[in-house]
């Protein structure tokens, strides 16, 4: 099993403590918080390397042994193909040169593998003097080759100042009663050269570290000093968690408001300007759970009170973007392009961090966790977490899953608008829809270091469909075979575009749109909008928005122009049959073709069905394009990096296009669809008929729905005006819903670029019983309420009314 730099981190940092989790799951706590403060560093250490393998464990367990026998294949593999020669160049033939940032910190990972196995029972290599020799041999070789502290930091500092160092000092913790005292000497002397603390990056000493680079490197700190037995230093990894060098600045706990880490809201942004949650958040919250398992209980353990931000963190960020063990991808930027990442690798090893946290938080929190857990890992039979983790992680997952006092919880389900990073999640019990917006705040994408080199659109209201049927839809080969100009949920022109990040370093692209979010009435319904605006090069501009309802999504499309020449399309579906799937396909009830390369087009369709997915309703009727194709593809065509890079292997995936062609140069073209996720083709057929949720406006004034069947009305204002009497005096998202004499009210601005908004209804109020302090109301026949909108970031302001 080889994984990414970044999963790998996670995977040996999510890691289960059988000194921290003995006994059942509810009742696993960290024993030495009752003691006396553990002072001792070698007690430290010995957790450490429970951490890092799991410690004892019943290898009769059909799981543990197939964990086992899974080291033992990648272990068996990298032992059979390491350089063990007197006269060697590099430590695997693949690694050379070994002087490459990339080929060196490649090639402690692989180490640490090896000494993983050689330190676990039952593997092949476990206590093999003539593979702890190899080891020694191989960390004194790479020391002396490449990474030392006269080396000069060049190319990817990551290799330098994280991936290697703490892949060096996990080997250092499990190879400790062997280590020579000198090579231990010099191997401590590296590490303070490249990453001397937690708070600055090296090779900028002005720039403080934030986020999951903060962590990482407090983990890697937090080793050093427990192996160089320097109380100081470990009090650094600690202290640095919550940035006590300035003052809780770049405190892991704590919210932030701007740039990197975790919002109120739930959002989680890296790189200052990237969606990060499934990726650098998952990093960031392991890495949290893993030092706080090691040092706790100890004269060091962390007792900042608001590490209770990574508790909520687990609720508020995590949570709704995990869909039964599945890490949506809207949410891993450029880690959507890793063959060995994965919705499901990366869901892993958020699940594995939640455990692990778990092992330390407050009793009504852990249990809750566990639940979770439990009904997330029971649910999905796709890609089982059982195969997927660690001998560690599969401890802690065992004893929840043998525990028959944690009840499985059922699917979370609600709305969720994460206006800090331009994302909206709506969950219903069998499906979850996912919108991926870009701004002038968070980017459309983010590539480099030769990844995602084809993600030009998926921030361009990509809209990712999840059905608890199909769990593989985007991790069963869908980068490399998507076409990646037919995104789901995207307008875009066909000009042809140039590979991204081929560089070093990584590189995003924030379009000049303000406005991109929405609001979310009751946790249980939203509305989001964007305006499109195309990518350099392009004029394509277009006002696109997305009403998000009980078993209902509805998208509408306006103001839809180019002068470029190229055709623009909207994709309101592009579906991932798998390797063989032919999945009927009825267009107003006729069937189609259910062979690849059938392309058809139909001139008035009301409605679409596609077998094991749902329907597909076109209001009115639209001219629309259907293609069922076969797409061959690569991982190593969207991924080249250096240890990210894909196979070369030829992957084949079926696809089911559904389109809308606005032909070359549109102007002011628009569309409206609906997506029924789950539904038959009978009801997908009596929806088009009955239309129980009409479209009411859908201009460059206004994209409005009425949901006759829930009293709820949605409008995005643009500017201002006026939609099924309901006035607003500027841009403005508002979601109305009357039932009886009660009225809710949502407003948010999303396009942050007003003071206040005022709200009219066409309905007479009597009354407030419950309002935000940003909203003011004037009761009467003709209400207006006043929304103060400046500086809320795009967030949501409520109002409860009485008529």
């Amino acid at each position: 099993m080889q994984l990414s730099r970044r999963t790998l981190l996670a995977a040996s940092g999510a890691a289960a403590s059988v000194v921290l989790t003995t006994g059942p799951a509810r009742a696993a706590r960290t024993a030495a918080t009752e003691e006396e403060p553990v002072n001792d560093f070698d007690v430290l250490l010995e957790r450490a390397a429970t951490l890092l393998t799991g410690g004892a464990f019943d290898a009769s367990d059909p799981d543990f042994a197939a964990g086992i026998a899974a080291l033992d294949t990648t272990a068996g593999g990298l032992w059979d193909t390491l350089d063990r020669s007197a006269g060697r160049t590099a430590l695997w033939s693949d690694l050379s040169p070994l002087t490459d940032p990339g080929n060196f910190g490649q090639s402690y990972t692989r180490l640490r593998t090896l000494a993983v196995a050689w330190s676990t029972p039952g593997t092949a290599l476990s206590g093999s003097a003539e593979t702890a020799d190899a080891l020694l041999g191989a960390l004194r070789f790479a020391y002396d080759t490449a990474y030392h502290p006269s080396a000069p930091e060049a190319g990817n500092w990551w290799f330098w100042e994280i991936g290697a160092p703490r892949a060096l000092m996990d080997c250092c913790v499990l190879l400790r009663e062997r280590l020579p005292a000198a090579d231990l000497a010099d191997y401590l002397a590296v590490v303070d050269r490249f990453c001397p603390d937690a708070d600055r990056r090296t090779n900028s000493p002005t720039l403080p570290e934030t986020g999951a680079n903060r962590t990482d490197k407090a983990v890697i700190v937090a080793l050093r000093g427990l192996l160089g037995k320097d109380a100081d230093k470990v009090a650094s990894a600690r202290d640095a968690l919550s940035d006590v060098r300035d003052s809780g600045r770049n405190s892991l706990f704590r919210y932030t408001t701007s740039g990197d880490g975790f919002y109120e809201d739930g959002s989680f942004v890296q790189h200052s300007e990237v969606a990060y949650t499934g990726s650098y958040g998952t990093v960031l919250l392991g890495g949290a759970a893993w030092l706080l398992s090691l040092l706790a209980g100890s004269a060091w353990a962390v007792a900042d009170p608001k590490v209770s931000v990574m508790y909520e963190a687990v609720e508020r960020s995590f949570v709704p973007v995990i869909f039964d063990g599945l890490m949506m991808d809207a949410v891993r930027g450029r880690a959507i392009s890793r063959e060995r990442a994965g919705d499901h690798r990366d869901g892993a090893a958020a699940v594995a961090a939640i455990l692990l946290l778990a092992t330390g938080a407050p009793d009504d929190l852990a249990d809750r966790w566990r639940s979770l857990v439990k009904g997330w890992l029971g649910r999905n039979r796709t890609t089982p977490f059982t195969a997927l983790a660690t001998l560690p992680q599969l401890a802690l997952a065992k004893a929840v899953l043998a525990d028959r006092e944690i009840r499985p919880a059922a699917r979370t389900t609600g709305s969720f608008v994460f206006a800090d990073m331009d994302r909206v999640v709506h969950r219903r019990p069998g499906w979850a829809c996912t919108l991926s917006l870009s701004s002038k705040r968070i980017s459309a994408y983010e590539a480099g270091n030769g990844e995602n080199l084809h993600g030009w659109y998926t921030g361009d209201g990509m809209t990712y469909l999840y059905d608890g049927d199909d769990l593989g839809q985007y991790n069963d080969g869908f980068w490399p075979t998507v076409d990646p100009y037919r995104l789901p949920g995207t307008t875009v022109d066909t000009r042809p575009r140039d590979d991204l990040g081929t560089g070093a370093g990584t590189s995003t692209y924030r379009p000049p749109n303000a406005v991109a979010g929405g609001a979310v009435l009751d946790g249980r319904y939203s509305a989001a909008a964007m305006d499109l605006t195309g990518a350099p090069g392009s004029s394509l501009r277009a006002r696109k928005a997305w009403f998000l309802l009980d078993n209902t999504v509805v998208a509408l499309g306006a103001g839809i122009t180019s002068g470029d020449g190229h055709p623009v399309e909207t994709v309101i579906e592009n579906r991932n049959l798998g390797a063989d799937g032919r999945n009927r396909l009825l267009v107003d009830g006729i069937p189609h073709a259910a062979e690849p390369g059938h392309n058809s087009a139909s001139g008035r369709a009301r409605w679409v069905h596609i077998e094991g997915v749902g329907g597909y309703v076109l209001p009115g009727g639209a001219a629309l394009r259907t293609l069922r194709e076969e797409r061959t593809g690569t991982w190593r065509a969207i991924d080249t990096g250096a240890d990210t890079g894909g196979s070369t292997d030829p992957v084949t995936r079926r696809y089911l296009t559904l389109w809308l062609d606005h032909g070359p140069s549109p102007t002011d073209a628009g569309y409206a669809y609906v997506l029924l996720p789950g539904a038959s083709a009978a009801a997908t057929a009596v929806w088009s008929a009955s239309r129980p949720v009409r479209v009411l406006a859908n201009d460059a004034t206004a994209q409005a729905v009425e949901d006759r069947r829930t009293g709820l009305t949605a409008v995005h204002f643009w500017a201002a005006g006026t939609v099924a009497g309901i006035t607003a005096s500027g841009p403005a998202t508002v979601l109305v819903r009357r039932r009886g004499g009660r009225v809710s009210v949502a407003v948010a601005d999303p396009g942050r670029t007003g003071t206040s908004v005022t709200v009219g209804l066409p309905f007479a109020v009597r009354r407030a019983t419950e309002r935000d302090d940003t909203v003011e109301l004037i009761p009467g026949r003709r209400p207006l309420l006043t929304v103060a909108v400046g500086g809320s970031r795009g967030h949501t302001h409520r109002a409860e009314l009485v008529q």
